[in-house]
């Protein structure tokens, strides 16, 4: 399967740890995720040789070409809103995981098709991606 994983790419309250982590837990179940440079430190910088334009299309064509999104919502981001719209509008199943005591917009938490997750620690949230990932298959 191929998963959309979504995360805050300039926000700087961003947990790459916990990113990096989701992203293992992904590609340990044998997915391939197309937006591997979300938790890399350096992947802003990869995206800098694109424009604007050239970034939408190839982020929006990822989610069409997916079989799922998982989306960390902890840190805002308006990219992240978009993809899960986006994905949300192509029927894909959509998984939005937020830190335990994260302040997340009631809206996205509360569009149609999402299934939202809170997580205390990365494992809490590795076994939610997990649970929904096997459903999603």
């Amino acid at each position: 399967m191929q998963v959309y994983l979504a995360a805050a790419m300039t926000n700087p309250d961003r947990d790459l740890g916990t990113i990096r982590r989701f992203l293992a837990a992904i590609e340990e179940r044998g997915h391939h995720v197309p937006t591997r440079h979300v938790a890399d430190p350096g992947g802003k910088e990869a995206d800098r040789a694109l424009t604007d334009a050239e970034l939408a299309q190839r982020d929006l064509a990822w989610v069409a070409a997916s079989d799922a999104l998982v989306a960390e919502v902890s840190a805002p981001s308006h990219g992240v809103g978009i993809e899960v719209a986006a994905a949300l509008a192509a029927a894909l199943p959509v998984l939005l995981l937020r830190r335990a005591g994260a302040k997340v917009s009631r809206l996205l938490l509360g569009l149609p098709g999402v299934v939202a997750a809170t997580y205390a620690d990365p494992d809490e949230g590795c076994a939610a991606i997990g649970a929904f990932l096997d459903r999603s298959a």
